[in-house]
């Protein structure tokens, strides 16, 4: 964006450097003090546009295209976009035009006079879409590169472009601005900090939906917060259904009383880290260089944890050795250190030299080891772990290697061990980004005026522990935001929780496959699609890295709903009725679904049926035309069917002949 006149202020500054050498600092910074109050002033009478309208801004298509933004009270404000020009007045400081729509298309350039002249460059009339939710949506490419190892920098889509937000919040009411984000191209400079998610999404619609044979630019305003709960995303109105929430969030509208948690927070977390600092007999003596006598030392497999290999270490800080030989051709490679996953927080050293370091568990640990420290002959690899969630090690099934580029030299196996200093708990803090509509009010709030094709939400892992609750919390979020956009009932496109933890081998509860059953339920809602991430999780990680595959679900989905591709399939098979079929029951799916496919060896895996004691034991089950019927011999007078219904229900194999997974489900007679 371009501001066309100067300040006055500026150059009033622009004096100040051209006076003569004899005059003071302090008068300098006096003057300057004299500059920055006029600049103020004059700022003051300037029309201003959201942080949203900036260069490289895509604008809804087909839609009205309402603008705004802020002037003094009857300031004069003209706008052009293409060949409409509008003009009105500032009422209350703010101002507001609505063009009409626009087709795909574009550059066009914004040009806004007022008393100041403004100029938005580079708009494109598209489709626009809010990403939302928490860590599986906000997980930045540059998180999964190594999985899709040239798509960085092989990719050019200028005309697929996001808007992202960095974490902040608000208590008392809507925010009308951000205060960070820029427009950024599908380029390979911007793409590391894209949305994974949000990316694959937008490259496929990108290449799929297309206008007079021209691709649609696609927009991401992507506002997700990792670990955010979905209350976190409703407005206050809309909490007033549930008290709790209001309550809670009720004490936080007092300035005074944010200072003090946050002061206390943050006392209470630099005194644990100082006083297990001053504790560490490994930083007091230097573990992480190569002469430490390793007598005292215990043996230790990686990957693994302490307890389970027999240490009674909770909290505090522990310390692993590995040493390993190179040879001098070895030595002078480049170098990636693989880390898998480590609980919780880690600091890495090679040969006394810290290559890398992160602060908790779930980030993967992939380090670029520096020229020139790796060495002909033994080389020491350090590693300082915080433990503050008490279960330290490193997580299993991951990658502990040196990467050589075209060898690997194995760091599992064993390794050395030391406690540097043990540690009480650390104290609970409040994460206030976490608090009920504080995310509404700064991160979506100020794209409601803003026109929008639908919404992609990724969500749920954090509301896990009330599943009953996220029955109605999730689709009141739904329809708030709808509400709050008066758009009518634009897409909202989700995905389902994905696959996680370990398997078990019985059936059983799950806070999980209740939360994807209230996911499901929510598909009761106009114009809702969810992209099933069943098969795409990792046990041991929260943040699979398979993200491309849930894009391109979301995507399908969008086809379907938002574009009206009546061909689409774009939903595995739903459960949608049962009714008694002898001894068994027989469950109906939803239109949507195709034919339905057990894949791998012919049998149905996960499938469990219960009587009235709701007591679950796996079942038989056999493909019926397009319905599914299920029985067991241990259960003569069957009332409910559960498919899927665990944490990480391994093998589950009940697909579309699309390839695409059927939704986990729990349906009964009653």
């Amino acid at each position: 964006m371009k501001k066309i006149d100067s300040f006055k202020a500026i150059a009033l500054v622009k004096n100040i450097v051209d006076i003569k050498k004899s005059i003071t600092p302090q008068k300098i910074i006096s003057c300057l003090g004299v500059c920055l109050a006029v600049f103020a002033f004059e700022a003051a009478a300037d029309v201003k546009l959201p942080r949203l309208v900036s260069d490289g801004l895509i604008l809804q298509r087909d839609k009205p295209i309402n603008l705004w933004g802020w002037a003094d009270d009857g300031e004069d404000v003209s706008a052009t976009l293409g060949k409409q020009t509008l003009r009105t007045q500032a009422k209350a400081g703010r101002w507001q035009l609505s063009f009409k729509p626009l087709a795909a298309g574009g550059p066009y350039t914004l040009d806004i006079q007022g008393k100041n002249h403004l100029q938005v460059s580079d708009i494109l009339i598209g489709d626009v879409w809010i990403a939302a939710g928490q860590s599986n949506m906000e997980l930045p490419l540059n998180r999964v590169k190594y999985k899709y190892p040239n798509l960085i920098k092989e990719t050019h889509l200028p005309n697929v472009r996001e808007f992202a937000v960095p974490v902040v919040y608000a208590f008392n009411g809507p925010l009308d601005d951000y205060q960070q984000g820029q427009w950024k191209t599908a380029e390979p400079k911007n793409l590391p900090n894209f949305s994974a998610v949000g990316f694959f999404f937008a490259r496929d619609l990108h290449e799929k939906i297309k206008v007079a044979a021209k691709n649609v630019p696609i927009g991401l305003i992507t506002i997700p917060v990792g670990g955010s709960p979905a209350e976190a995303w409703i407005s206050e109105s809309a909490l007033e259904k549930y008290p709790h929430y209001v309550a809670q969030l009720k004490p936080f509208k007092e300035e005074s009383f944010v200072k003090s948690t946050i002061t206390s927070d943050k006392s209470a977390s630099d005194s644990w880290y100082s006083e297990l600092s001053a504790k560490d007999a490994g930083l007091k003596a230097s573990w992480s260089n190569g002469a430490v006598a390793e007598k005292d030392w215990k043996s230790f497999q990686v990957p693994g944890y302490l307890r389970e290999q027999g240490s009674d270490f909770v909290q505090g800080s522990v310390w692993f050795r590995k040493t390993i030989e190179l040879t001098a051709e070895q030595a002078a490679k480049s170098a990636t250190v693989w880390l898998g996953a480590i609980v919780d927080g880690d600091q890495v050293f090679i040969n006394g030299k810290e290559v890398g370091q992160t602060g908790y568990q779930y980030p993967p640990r992939i380090y670029s080891v520096p020229d020139g420290v790796l060495l002909a002959g033994k080389n020491i690899i350090s590693i300082r772990v915080t433990s503050y969630s008490g279960n330290a090690g490193f997580v299993k099934e991951k990658c502990y290697a040196l990467d050589l580029g075209n060898e690997a030299v194995s760091l599992a196996g064993e390794w050395q061990y030391k406690i540097g200093a043990r540690a009480n708990d650390m104290a609970k803090s409040t994460t206030l980004h976490y608090l009920p509509s504080s995310l509404y009010n700064a991160k979506l709030a100020p794209t409601l005026g803003f026109g929008i094709k639908g919404v992609i939400w990724y969500q749920g892992e954090s509301n896990t522990g009330r599943s009953k609750e996220y029955e109605t919390l999730f689709p009141d979020l739904i329809r708030d935001w709808r509400k709050q956009f008066n758009q009518g009932d634009f897409p909202f496109l989700f995905v389902q929780l994905a696959n996680f933890m370990a398997s078990k081998s019985e059936p059983g509860e799950s806070d999980w496959a209740a939360t994807r059953e209230a996911q499901r339920k929510t598909l009761a809602l106009k114009n809702t699609a969810m992209a099933v991430a069943i098969d795409v999780g990792e046990w041991n990680d929260i943040h699979p890295l398979n993200k491309q595959a849930v894009g391109e679900r979301l995507a399908l989905a969008a086809q379907k709903l938002a574009y009206g591709d009546k061909k689409v399939v774009f939903s595995g098979p739903n459960a949608s009725s049962v009714k008694r079929d002898n001894n068994g029951l027989l469950i109906s799916f939803d239109k949507s679904s195709s034919d339905l496919v057990f894949t791998n060896d012919g049998l149905l895996h996960q499938i469990a049926i219960a009587g009235a004691d709701k007591k679950y034991v796996w079942a038989n089950a056999k493909i019926q035309g397009k319905k599914l019927l299920v029985w067991s011999d241990q259960v003569s007078d069957p009332e409910s069917v559960r498919y899927a219904w665990a944490d990480n229900p391994e093998g589950a194999n009940l697909y579309n002949r699309s390839g695409l997974p059927a939704s986990p489900f729990e349906v009964s007679l009653k």
